[in-house]
């Protein structure tokens, strides 16, 4: 079976993902695209603390990497309309100390990379490795030299918007300025998430041609 994401578990209240414009449920989660949010509020911690994988191999560990993870075998969400334009998930980062740690933690549940990138970040070398689970791309990011101890942890989150201008205007001042992002032909936005209450670092980003 195809691994894919049914779930992403995070520590923020839903009241807080309302006010940036998200649609949430009366049990507290937000359905983008087919994947579910789950806010379980700061008491658990601060990000996305987990997520809920279908197709995972029988036997599959309960974390993926040091990533908490839990089987599931519940249909894709029915995707929720959001008045921030949100559409869907285009990917999510996940932050690796050991990339080969990681790119073999994946590979152990049927997951191979795509391809890679080297960049910087914060004026040190990356290298970005990306791996699709149905919808949602999980990009790997890590030091192409260093191999530390400690677990990945699931990072930010990046979601797809049918107008970025309108998303934009709708965060006002609380989303940086729009410019190109490294997709060609894509652009993207910082969302400034603390003035809002949110944990998770996001951004937003117009939908593939």
């Amino acid at each position: 079976m195809t691994v894919t994401v049914d779930e992403l578990v995070v520590a923020d209240p839903p009241e807080a993902w309302r006010h940036a414009g998200f649609t949430v449920d009366p049990d507290d989660v937000c359905r983008v695209g087919g994947v579910r949010v789950r806010l379980v509020g700061p008491d658990r911690g601060a990000g996305v603390l987990g997520w809920a994988l279908r197709g995972l191999p029988r036997n599959t560990a309960p974390d993926l990497d040091g990533v908490p993870t839990t089987p599931s075998d519940a249909d894709p969400g029915t995707p929720a309309e959001h008045p921030n334009g949100v559409t869907g998930i285009d990917h999510v980062v996940l932050l690796s100390p050991n990339l080969g740690r990681t790119v073999d933690a994946l590979a152990a549940i049927g997951v191979a990379p795509r391809r890679e990138r080297d960049g910087e970040l914060g004026g040190r070398p990356i290298r970005q490795i990306f791996f699709r689970l149905g919808e949602v791309i999980v990009e790997v990011v890590g030091s192409p030299d260093d191999a530390g101890d400690g677990p990945s942890t699931l990072w930010g989150i990046t979601y797809v918007v049918g107008d970025l201008d309108a998303t934009a205007a709708f965060f006002g001042e609380r989303t940086s300025a729009v410019k190109d992002a490294v997709q060609p032909g894509r652009r993207i936005t910082t969302l400034r998430h603390r003035d809002l209450g949110m944990s998770v670092r996001t951004a937003m980003i117009s939908a593939r041609r």
